[in-house]
Order: structure tokens, then sequence, then C-alpha cells
């Protein structure tokens, strides 16, 4: 008995180990910098959940490296709720615009989780189809317990949370927008 828990342990570590040295636990980094009115508002460092919505985070990543976020906004702040971005429309469109999408892009199927929509959490925005997500994503102030189980989430911030507090209260008009457009830049740190 002893001996068939030695062997079980040993697995165990070296099932672990193989995970880390293969890279499946180690979740990717970006940076969001944040500008209004051509000034640094601050900067957002966020972690996505390969491991829990990996085809959610590949197209982020894939979007992230050809710049298509650098330059949308967060075009939706509501305080005690989430600020929302990424809508390629907050790049040069008409405000009345910004929050449509384009139906051109490539949508990204549901991947629910049994994670919870709490502060900090990064999830995919989408149309009523649950698989109608695209680039556009939202990061909650605040808990969200009626979003669990029917958004996509699929990472979380790590640091800068008074950078969103922020946006998700700067002055707004009667879309959500807020007034002075909040530009962001998104880069991969690791």
């Amino acid at each position: 008995m002893r001996f068939q828990l030695l062997v079980l342990l040993a697995i165990t570590l070296f099932s672990t180990n193989f995970l880390f040295s293969e890279g499946k636990m180690d979740r990717p980094k970006y940076l969001i910098t944040t500008y209004q009115k051509g000034e640094e508002l601050g900067k957002i460092k966020i972690e996505l959940y390969n491991d829990v919505a990996p085809k959610h985070v590949a197209n982020f990543d894939s979007l992230v490296s050809i710049g298509f976020y650098d330059g949308t906004a967060f075009h939706r702040v509501i305080p005690g709720f989430m600020i929302q971005g990424g809508d390629p429309n907050s790049k040069d469109k008409p405000r009345e615009m910004w929050g449509f999408g384009d139906p051109s892009q490539t949508t990204v199927p549901a991947e629910f989780s049994k994670l919870n929509h709490k502060r900090g959490i990064i999830s995919a925005a989408r149309k009523p189809d649950p698989n109608s997500a695209t680039s556009q994503f939202f990061i909650c102030v605040a808990d969200a317990p009626h979003l669990n189980g029917q958004y996509s989430i699929f990472g979380e911030v790590i640091e800068g949370m008074e950078v969103v507090d922020k946006i998700v209260n700067m002055p707004r008009d009667n879309r959500d927008n807020p007034i002075d457009k909040v530009e962001m830049k998104i880069e991969k740190i690791k």
C-alpha cells in the first residue's frame, strides 16, 4: 500500500512538472495602455486563461499581434458593472456606431466555464447569440453573478484596477459612452 502511494505521488509530481514544462499552465500576459485626449491615463496588466477559454485567448492574441486594438476605445462604461471596449467602429466611425461591431469579423464560439464574473474578470462581449463574440471584451468593476455561465470568461486584471475604476467613473452620455474618448493600445508582454 505504501509503495502504491509513493508511485501515485511520483506520477502526480511528474505530470504536474510536465504540464508546467510544456507551457500548458503558463498564462499569457498583456499590457493595456489607456489614453484620453493624447494623455496617458494609466496601464492595465491582464492575464488570459488559455486553459479555460483557448479559442477566445487565441482570437485576442491574434488581434493584438496585428495591432487591431490600438486606437479602439472603451466605448461603454457603466459604474457598478463594467467597462467595454475593442469595437473596430470606435477607431474612426461616428460615436453612434460604437458597440455595433463589424459583421465581417470572425466569431468565436462560446466557452462557458464554472468561473464567476467578479471584479477584475475579463469576459467576451457578444450579441444575443452565445456564439457571436468577436473582438469586444469587458472588464467587470464589480461582481456580476447574473452573467455566470452566460458569457465566456477569458482572463482577469492582475494590476491596474485603479485605472479601470478611473475609466468607469468618467462623465458619459446617454449611451454610456465616455464624453471624452478613452483609447487603448495593447501589447503582449509574456
